[in-house]
């Protein structure tokens, strides 16, 4: 009988000091983990789980349901913003569901192609970054080609597949990310012969804004050079040369608004939109986007109610959404949207900084990368609508009209919730 208790208490002490030493890790792991630079989350680390359950933990579930929600809000607004778009006799032909059956078959393509990138490593995207944005360059180049690029409203910025219209410079927004963030990781000694790292990938964005500045698309090339700007920063560039770089391109663009006659009168239409000289020229979207958010007013005329989506104010459906949105739902629609974006882009951003925060610092700034798209590309959609900026060529991600865009936006979504999904690897102790 002493023999057995004997051999009871020797298993229970093993068994605490097996508990004690395991306590012990998960703590030095916590310590861990509270060291880093960046707040990386309540994960748990002590549990692996199998099968389906590690594919749901792996996804950011809030991150994707704010990007449903604004898919699903977008599309009823497509909706809205084109029903009526019949009555004009340019588009007779067409149904009332035609914007709104091709905007569906938009995001279902764009979901297939998401859920394809989220297989993708981050490795393979590293490695296929300079291809990416060859191919990028090349479509660009192509859409300048009489009989191959499309052209509409002046502007040729797009590529006819007989069922779909792809547009090059959201597939070259895409790129940058990854060639940019490729680059830096290749070109960590970049404070030290700055201008010997940085020149090439300069050199390869002017090239990309030469073809864009030629279709014309200015806006887009303003979104390319603020992402390469951004992910430069990000990578290490000292302050005093990254303003130094930034005060050269604010001054190119100031050029090339000066050097254009009708980039100058889209500047003074945006000073004084109600002008009489301005009000049936440049300034007649802005004027009439500011008459649909000032309908508007707090709570919005309701669903369907929009008066200016009627005729009156062009491109209801892509450039200007916001504004029917304003009509509609109010100030607490456009504010919701604004937090909405305003959340999205700072999880993003969050990402990237865990990704660096575990080493991984080609993920961490495509992630960033990504971030800074969606933020500054809602932010300078927002601001035209809303009157404090110029009026530009740039929808809203994820909720306006556009197959290319939705898409794009998708794909690049999938790319950030793969890095999300291979830090949270990582943190459980099993390779990304």
């Amino acid at each position: 009988m002493s023999e057995v208790l004997s051999f009871s208490q020797r298993t229970q002490a093993v068994m605490a000091r097996m508990a004690s030493l395991f306590t012990g890790r998960l703590s030095e792991q916590g310590a861990g983990s509270q060291s880093l630079p960046v707040n990386l989350g309540s994960y748990d680390f002590a549990r692996t789980a199998s099968g389906s359950s590690t594919r749901l933990q792996s996804v950011d579930q809030a991150l994707v349901w704010v990007v449903v929600a604004l898919l699903m809000w977008g599309m009823v607004m497509v909706y809205s913003a084109s029903i009526a778009m019949p009555d004009n006799p340019r588009f007779a032909r067409y149904a009332q569901t035609h914007f709104l059956t091709r905007h569906v078959i938009s995001m279902v393509v764009g979901g297939v192609m998401a859920l394809l990138a989220f297989q993708v490593p981050t490795e393979t995207w590293e490695k296929v970054a300079r291809p990416l944005f060859v191919i990028a360059l090349v479509l660009l180049a192509m859409v300048l080609i009489p009989f191959i690029g499309k052209g509409v409203n002046g502007a040729r910025r797009w590529i006819s597949f007989g069922f779909m219209n792809f547009q090059p410079s959201e597939l070259a927004k895409f790129a940058t990310i990854i060639y940019a963030a490729d680059y830096m990781v290749r070109k960590m000694d970049v404070k030290e012969r700055f201008f010997r790292a940085v020149l090439p990938m300069g050199a390869a964005v002017a090239l990309a804004g030469v073809f864009l500045l030629a279709e014309p698309d200015m806006g887009a090339f303003m979104v390319i050079a603020i992402i390469a700007m951004g992910i430069l920063f990000l990578g290490g560039v000292n302050a005093r040369m990254f303003f130094l770089i930034f005060a050269v391109l604010v001054g190119a663009f100031m050029v090339m608004i000066a050097a254009s006659p009708w980039r100058r009168e889209r500047i003074f239409a945006y000073l004084d939109p109600f002008s009489a000289e301005h009000a049936l020229g440049k300034g007649y979207q802005l004027s009439h986007s500011l008459i649909a958010i000032g309908r508007g007013e707090v709570w919005g005329v309701g669903l369907g109610g929009s008066v200016e989506k009627l005729h009156w104010l062009p491109e209801a459906h892509t450039d200007f959404l916001l504004a029917v949105i304003g009509e509609e739902f109010g100030l607490v629609g456009v504010s919701l949207v604004i937090v909405l974006f305003l959340w999205l882009s700072r999880r993003i951003m969050v990402i990237g900084r865990q990704a660096i925060a575990l080493d991984k610092v080609f993920s961490g700034l495509v992630a960033q990368g990504v971030g800074i798209w969606i933020g500054f590309q809602a932010f300078i959609n927002m601001g035209v609508n809303l009157g404090a900026l110029p009026t530009k060529g740039l929808t809203l991600p994820l909720m306006s009209y556009g197959g290319s865009a939705i898409m794009m936006n998708l794909i690049a979504v999938a790319v950030v919730l793969r890095i999300d999904a291979e830090n949270k690897q990582m943190m459980r102790g099993g390779r990304s």
